[in-house]
């Protein structure tokens, strides 16, 4: 089984695209666990509170390979851990970092931040530059690390035929 994990900055389309692409798959997603965890302890956070997110995405992610057929599709990942941590702490938690050494994707689809803003209570950075800001972090990061991903960007029906054309060819 591969896990294609989704990243990016805050309202690039995550969550949705990864519900299409389970769908279109025929197999499940793993929500994105921040979401609940910011639902059920309120918006305000700390270090630890992006360590125990960071816990809960990892535990979620295997819980639903056990359910996945050929494809996990995991909204979000460590990476977006690492750059929220860094940004709003100035630092992420050791343990954090080895476990993005063990790349766990077979393919990231990196989403660009270019829908409209859908404002929400738990989002931080509405400001378009800050978003592209943001993005342009990711894609760094990716490229430094050397994982194979694939940007995804333009109105809705156009992002899910690339990200499928990505996760065909991973």
């Amino acid at each position: 089984m591969q896990r294609i994990s989704l990243t990016g900055p805050e309202s690039a389309g995550k969550s949705t695209l990864a519900a299409q692409l389970a769908a279109h798959y025929g197999t499940v997603f793993v929500p994105e666990f921040a979401r609940e965890y910011l639902e059920k302890n309120g918006p305000a956070y700390a270090l630890p509170d992006l360590e125990a997110i960071a816990h809960g995405q990892l535990a979620a992610e295997d819980a639903a390979a056990t359910q996945a057929t050929r494809l996990l599709f995991c909204d979000t990942d460590l990476l977006v851990i690492k750059i929220w941590a860094e940004n709003a702490f100035g630092t992420c938690p050791a343990w954090v970092l080895a476990e993005l050494a063990k790349q766990r994707y077979a393919l990231t689809l990196l989403l660009a931040p270019d829908l409209p803003w859908a404002p929400d209570p738990q989002r931080e950075h509405p400001d378009p530059a800050q978003r592209w800001r943001f993005y342009d972090l990711y894609k760094a990061e990716l490229q430094r690390r050397g994982w194979p991903f694939a940007e995804v960007g333009g109105p809705p029906a156009q992002r899910l035929a690339q990200a499928i054309a990505a996760v065909d060819v991973a």
